[in-house]
């Protein structure tokens, strides 16, 4: 079933339909019947969920119930992030990346791939040399301009309202230091990523991590001047990293999950059941929270050492989670996104 999900992220469109669903808004849905909804995050005290056909949900009371937000495009959003209660940014197909400055209420276009494209192209020709690297970026980049607004992002860090990355499919990677005003290429920073699918990016101890297809793990020491590989504990694919101030979660493929306390550089598998794990959260002290492809959710109350199934009502394919402000687990999936309900230990889980 996660294959599902994920298809869904990267599915790449023909030129012609990227470009008419970049220009139409988003559906007004009828009663918020379920859509497929692939991220789900905490904006102060409210949460904001995006999916497909560019559906921005948003709630005020915890997860009991959903309104939609006003969004001009119509592209699949496959993740979303906010650096404050006000200040957020959607990424997804078509290359788009959106931005809300009053908590999701409405959204703005501050990049597609057709400019993704330009800027790549133009950064490609502007840092070239002579050696072979180099003249196959241009090659690549003209091939991105000459494809349209096709590739899709899937990754979304934001440092403060200024201060940003997004990253996606085939090694997409842009940086902002005016909250998305204007986007500067990283690709020629990632070039150790081969190409890969980007789908995750997460800060440890002051050092930015990237994790992606078929085990794909960088490091930047600089805030993503430069990145270079790290060991990966495994060659199956990364779907996302979680991290605690000290240890840090990687996740992914068949259920393959593994624990660094020391950024990195030593890898410890964490046994869980063999299905694909599709989202992690870090709660606070030594409390993790991760979802799998069937719908089961795990808690890890010493450190992402061991995990426990917590009972839960949910059966569908989990893609993102968040923590409501009154404890509860709020998901994204296939179904939409609602509150995960009847869980042991709510309140130790909002201390």
């Amino acid at each position: 079933m996660l294959a599902i999900a994920f298809a869904s992220t990267l599915l790449l469109a023909t030129s012609s339909w990227a470009d008419s669903v970049l220009d139409q808004p988003a559906p007004e849905l009828v009663g918020l019947h379920p859509v497929v909804q692939l991220s789900v995050a905490n904006a102060g005290s409210r949460l904001v969920s995006v999916g497909e056909r560019g559906v921005v949900l948003l709630s005020d009371d915890q997860g009991k119930s959903w309104r939609q937000g006003r969004v001009p495009v119509s592209t699949t959003l496959t993740r979303v992030a906010f650096s404050d209660s006000e200040n957020g940014w959607a990424v997804g197909h078509s290359g788009v990346v959106i931005h809300s400055s009053d908590g999701g209420e409405t959204w703005v276009k501050q990049l597609d791939g057709v400019a993704v494209a330009q800027i790549e192209l133009e950064a490609a020709r502007r840092e070239a040399d002579d050696s072979g690297d180099s003249q196959r970026r241009i090659r690549e980049a003209e091939r991105l301009v000459a494809e349209g607004a096709d590739k899709p992002f899937l990754a979304v860090f934001f440092d403060d309202a200024l201060n940003g990355m997004i990253f996606g499919a085939y090694g997409l990677a842009f940086s902002t230091s005016d909250g998305g005003k204007s986007w500067e290429s990283l690709m020629g920073s990632v070039q150790d990523a081969d190409g890969f699918h980007i789908y995750s990016a997460v800060t440890v101890q002051g050092k930015l991590y990237l994790a992606g297809e078929q085990g794909l793990l960088l490091q930047s020491s600089n805030g993503g001047g430069t990145f270079s590989r790290i060991e990966s504990p495994s060659n199956a694919t990364i779907f996302g990293i979680t991290a605690s101030p000290s240890v840090m979660l990687v996740y992914g493929l068949k259920g393959r999950l593994y624990r660094s306390d020391d950024g990195g550089g030593n890898w410890t598998r964490v046994e869980m059941p063999e299905a694909t794990i599709s989202a992690g959260v870090y709660v606070a002290g030594d409390t993790f929270l991760l979802a799998n492809e069937r719908g089961q959710v795990f808690r890890s109350k010493d450190g992402g050492r061991t995990f426990l199934q917590v009972p839960t009502n949910n059966l569908a394919p989990v893609t993102g989670l968040a923590l409501a402000t009154d404890g509860v687990i709020v998901q994204s999936g296939l179904r939409g996104v609602s509150r995960i309900t009847e869980m042991e230990h709510r309140e130790e889980l909002a201390q």
